[in-house]
């Protein structure tokens, strides 16, 4: 997270700092844990109230411009940018239920950054399960959305705490 940095698109001098964002989520008597690294091309947002927390810092006095302005504008987009992360839970998951809850779990990506999986981000997630793969058929599919659900809520969370000043 050392040099991480968000809202490239006015320039490494107006970007905001990124870092290393955690946040863990309850289901049931599942957890499910999100450790972000955020170094994104956009902004963060804060999905409660849509406004900008992190992105291009405006070129006089406080606030940010908008990423979308800028690109209007003719940004430029030469810069190195991945947000990376990895979902922890201690649900026993399938092959392919990790790769559907990987999936699912950028949504929490696409809640706070904007924009999100462009063509010069590599935004990628992990999934790590730590529990018994044979029971995960015992799980009925509302078990599955709702762990699918938290995973994206705690990426979001990390994305947040990622930037914020007090870590929330």
């Amino acid at each position: 997270g050392c040099g991480a940095t968000v809202g490239k698109a006015g320039g490494p001098e107006r970007s905001s700092p990124g870092g290393i964002g955690i946040a863990r989520r309850r289901v049931g008597a599942r957890h499910v844990e999100a450790i972000v690294a955020v170094n994104a091309f956009g902004e963060v947002i804060d999905p409660a109230t849509h406004r900008i927390v992190a992105g291009v810092r405006a070129a006089r006095g406080r606030g940010f411009t908008p990423t979308a302005a800028l690109l209007a504008a003719g940004a430029s987009t030469q810069f190195g940018n991945t947000t990376i992360g990895v979902v922890v839970t201690d649900a026993g998951l399938s092959r392919e239920e990790a790769a559907e809850l990987a999936s699912t779990a950028h949504d929490g990506l696409a809640r706070t950054i904007r924009p999100v999986h462009t063509r010069v981000d590599g935004d990628t997630l992990f999934v790590l399960a730590t529990g018994d793969p044979t029971r995960a058929a015992a799980r009925t599919m509302l078990d599955a959305i709702a762990l699918q659900d938290a995973a994206a809520d705690a990426v979001a969370a990390a994305v947040l705490r990622a930037v914020s000043r007090r870590r929330r």
